[in-house]
């Protein structure tokens, strides 16, 4: 399968620079399997289009600021430091720039007023990935980050972060820090609109999946097959997996909020016997048309990147020929792109 086949075109101007101005105010797509014409909504009508039994699955991570800007010691050289993950008590996984210059032994310093990181590189690794040693000296290094970090925005969103980021590329259920991307999708919600679904007889339940940076990494090569998705980390609670069990069990609908949470469910069907089963694992599923989906009933996504992995997976799950039609239709309508854009809900 071609990845040319996945492509369309984006105005430059559709890609979202910053949340609407008030959260839970998105346009919804609404795109029914069955053959049913789109609907035009807003993700407020979400209840709408839901139905009693119906259980929602949403990913209750939570962003971590893990952008730091820094110097070098004792040169003084400028250096930037994305955090990708925490190895152990101590060491991370990072992205630093300027990547050609930080070998190991190198030392960083991130300071600001009442916060001070020291950072080692131990060891290179490729395209400016390093492991360092991160330490708060007489402090908590979660504090420091919080103190000193920057929101990592997605790589198409042309400025910087301000501080209301800190806010907004959160979800309303966020619970367990790790991830340096939002899930997306869940970014819609408000309380207002989680209690609406509740008093429509809709379920809900969430699980955890720590996006990676690798959910921006775009498809270099020409053959969908030979793509390779990066691993991140997920968690299902024994609330949750008894939840999806038994909504499966009773032939209920389960509507997946996002591309993380799919993945993860969909992963930890394949490694059991046919359920869910609760624990921790790592999931490296790249999803394209042709998936048996054993778990989705139902989803909501936003709008993805020509040729994305993401925009695959979508794919996958309504057809790649009604999906690219639904976003041409939706480019013609205004509809704003990607992570502080408009919905998608596929029935």
């Amino acid at each position: 399968m071609q990845v040319s086949t996945f492509d369309f075109d984006l105005p430059a101007g559709l890609v979202a620079q910053a949340p609407p101005a008030e959260r839970g105010t998105s346009r919804l797509l609404v795109f029914d399997r069955a053959g049913g014409p789109l609907a035009h909504a807003g993700v407020a009508d979400l209840p709408a289009f839901l139905r009693v039994g119906d259980l929602l699955v949403v990913n209750d991570t939570r962003v971590f600021p893990a952008r730091l800007l820094g110097r070098r010691v004792p040169s003084g050289g400028a250096v930037e430091c994305l955090l990708l993950g925490r190895i152990d008590a101590e060491r991370w996984d990072a992205l630093m720039h300027p990547g050609q210059k930080l070998r190991a032994g190198e030392r960083v310093v991130f300071e600001g007023p009442g916060a001070r990181l020291e950072a080692e590189v131990l060891e290179r690794r490729f395209y400016g990935r390093r492991v360092i040693r991160l330490q708060a000296p007489g402090g908590d290094v979660d504090a420091a980050i919080d103190a000193l970090g920057h929101v990592p925005l997605p790589p198409y969103i042309k400025r910087p972060d301000r501080p209301e980021d800190r806010e907004r590329y959160q979800t309303v259920f966020a619970r367990h820090r790790g991830s340096v991307a939002a899930p997306t999708a869940g970014l819609h919600f408000t309380g207002a609109i989680l209690a609406a679904l509740e008093a429509a007889g809709v379920e809900r339940t969430s699980i955890t999946l720590h996006v990676g940076y690798g959910t921006f990494k775009p498809v270099r090569t020409e053959v969908v097959e030979e793509h390779r998705v990066d691993e991140e980390r997920y968690e299902i609670g024994d609330t949750a997996a008894a939840a999806i069990n038994r909504a499966r069990d009773e032939g209920r609908r389960v509507v997946v909020v996002g591309t993380t949470t799919t993945r993860a469910l969909e992963t930890a069907v394949r490694e059991s016997d046919g359920c869910v089963r609760p624990g921790a694992g790592v999931t490296g599923l790249f999803i394209y048309p042709g998936f048996d989906f054993r778990v989705v009933g139902a989803l909501l996504t936003n709008f993805h990147l020509p040729r994305s992995s993401l925009l695959m997976l979508v794919a996958a799950f309504a057809g790649r020929e009604r999906v690219l039609a639904a976003y041409e239709e939706a480019v013609a309508r205004g509809y704003r792109f990607y992570s502080y854009g408009d919905a998608m809900l596929i029935l």
